[in-house]
């Protein structure tokens, strides 16, 4: 550990922080110089403490920079590292910051297992140490973005003793559901990232790695390993969940054990992130058993809104309030606050007191056989097909002649069959402009980004009866319904939650598809970026061993028949 001050602050390079099983966590400690006592904002993640977000994550900092250029003011953010506060930010508010490289990751020495037990216990006993230290208040707050906010509904779940409020950003909460398998369908996004971010600085890289910009040490040392011993030293994330078809033991350890969190709470999605966050945001925030619990939606980038004056705004207002006990006006604070979205990236702030919202008229949109989608049902029995390799069916209401609003969570109904024994269905809700051109948003992950999107293995399709809502199909994934080739099923598939404002001219549309959507314009091929961007980012669906083409890649057809007419359940919110 070294020790030293500068910029401001008093800094603990690689503070030890013990933990019950002998292995010992390395944290870096941001806080005001002097004797006093300070409330502290912790993170734990396997991102590497010391890797700056300007070099680990180049592409990214020049689009923060460029969306929200209030980032470079107030700060010479030497010390900004990827998803967490800069400290030098926080500190002279009189927060202690403390940032602590994972299990196996980084500084700290041990076995990389990702969102396991065994990190939530981590992180509970990393809480009870900053709690306890002589410079703390013995009131801990975590922050962070995506995985520094997904562990906080595991560790929040524990109660540790000296947590006292949690602002989840971005952070999913279903294993299974929302990181490893969309519908039933394996997403490939855990295997690429997993690499991509995690195990290039696996503890044991080292000298072999990138060196932090401020202590000049290896981010990912001290320790150089031999590449068979890093291989031991981690856990197979992606061939876990893609041998793992069905929620088994394995997810079960992760699930978040929701009615046991009581700490004040902030969940703050993204509408623009499917594929991953914003599906948690809402079931967390649903599920937690916090007295004290608010929800934030926001747009643009997945960490645009984290580092913003509004952002930071906002978390600064939360913790004011429940670590050091001052007036920061949240007492008025909305429990549900909305930036409604309208195309061209335009938001309006707008504060509600629950969610789904109480006033939602829940209004069936009809496919009909013609390409239509209206709140008329056909007349026509018909059946469909479309290739899964192909564009799939999109349906089209007419140009909208007033403002529609679209804001809560989605669901279809269809009657589909397939030409072998299981089908993979992917719906995409769109909206186009007078000309016929898809209007698309930036996400949290990918600038050309739809409405919504859903997705359901047909052979997945038995639901929970008693977590199953109307608005929102709760599939159990325990067994496998294999389809009977040609004969039609009812499906029940959940859209996650959207919002939009659909200007009068322009139509809504839904497309029904068997493969991942993709944006008309191609490859967004921006700048250091990670992965293709074309619509849905990293989170694809194209894994052949998941999707063999002799299952997967023939014909649908969807039905049409009295009484069974596939229909869109839209939340529409009435204009005031």
């Amino acid at each position: 550990m070294k020790t030293e001050q500068r910029d401001g602050m008093q800094i603990e390079w690689d503070t030890p922080i013990p933990m019950d099983d002998g292995a010992v966590l390395r944290a870096d400690v941001f806080r005001p110089i002097g004797a006093g006592k300070h409330p502290v904002i912790l993170s734990y993640g396997p991102y590497a403490k010391g890797l700056a977000f300007q070099e680990g994550y180049k592409g990214n900092w020049e689009r923060l920079i460029k969306a929200a250029p209030e980032v470079l003011k107030g700060s010479s953010n030497k010390y900004q590292v990827w998803e967490l506060v800069d400290p030098e930010k926080w500190v002279p508010d009189g927060y202690a910051c403390v940032r602590v490289d994972s299990r196996g990751a980084g500084r700290s020495p041990g076995f990389i297992d990702i969102w396991s037990p065994r990190e939530a216990l981590d992180i509970y006993q990393c809480i009870e140490w900053a709690g306890t230290q002589p410079w703390s208040t013995g009131k801990v707050g975590m922050n962070g973005i995506s995985y520094f906010a997904t562990n906080q509904w595991q560790a929040g779940a524990l109660r540790p003793p000296h947590l006292a409020a949690l602002c989840i950003w971005e952070g999913f909460a279903d294993y299974y559901r929302e990181l490893a398998r969309h519908g039933g369908i394996l997403s490939g996004f855990t295997n690429s990232w997993y690499k991509r971010q995690v195990l290039r600085v696996q503890h044991g890289v080292g000298e072999r790695g990138l060196r932090s910009r401020v202590t000049g040490e290896p981010v990912a040392g001290p320790d150089t390993l031999p590449p068979e011993e890093l291989a031991k030293n981690c856990a197979d994330a992606g061939g876990e969940i893609a041998r793992r078809r069905l929620i088994d033991d394995y997810y079960r350890a992760r699930m978040v054990a929701f009615a046991q969190i009581d700490v004040p709470l902030l969940s703050a999605g993204n509408w623009g992130g499917v594929g991953l966050h914003p599906r948690g945001n809402f079931e967390g925030y649903l599920r937690a058993g916090s007295a004290q619990k608010w929800l934030e939606v926001h747009g643009d980038t997945h960490f645009t809104h984290f580092y913003s004056d509004y952002g930071m705004g906002l978390q600064k207002r939360f913790f004011g309030h429940f670590l050091k006990g001052e007036d920061t006006g949240w007492d008025q604070q909305p429990r549900v606050s909305l930036n409604i979205r309208r195309p061209g990236e335009t938001f309006t702030l707008r504060g509600e007191k629950e969610w789904p919202l109480a006033r939602t008229r829940w209004t069936k949109y009809y496919l009909w056989p013609s390409g239509r989608l209206d709140t008329d049902v056909p007349t026509h029995e018909r059946a469909i097909s479309y290739e899964t390799r192909g564009d799939g069916l999109t349906f089209h209401t007419p140009p909208m002649a007033d403002e529609l609003e679209i804001t809560g969570p989605v669901a279809a109904k269809l009657w589909l069959s397939s030409d072998t024994t299981d089908a993979d269905v992917f719906l995409v809700l769109r909206v186009f402009d007078p000309d016929g051109k898809e209007v698309t948003f930036i996400g949290s992950n990918d600038p050309h980004t739809p409405v919504g999107l859903g997705w359901l293995r047909a052979s997945h399709r038995k639901l929970d009866p008693v977590e199953t809502l109307p608005y929102r199909p709760w599939h159990t994934h325990d067994e496998e319904w294999p389809l009977e080739p040609g004969k039609p099923v009812e499906l029940d598939i959940e859209v996650w939650p959207t919002s939009i404002v659909v200007p009068p001219g322009c139509r809504l549309g839904l497309t029904v598809r068997g493969k991942d959507y993709e944006y008309a314009g191609g490859d967004a091929a921006l700048p250091n970026a990670m992965y293709p961007m074309k619509g849905v980012g990293p989170f694809t669906h194209t894994d052949p061993a998941d999707r063999p083409p002799a299952i997967f890649g023939g014909t649908n057809v969807l039905h049409f028949a009295a009484d069974k007419m596939p229909y869109l359940l839209l939340p529409i919110i009435p204009q005031t």
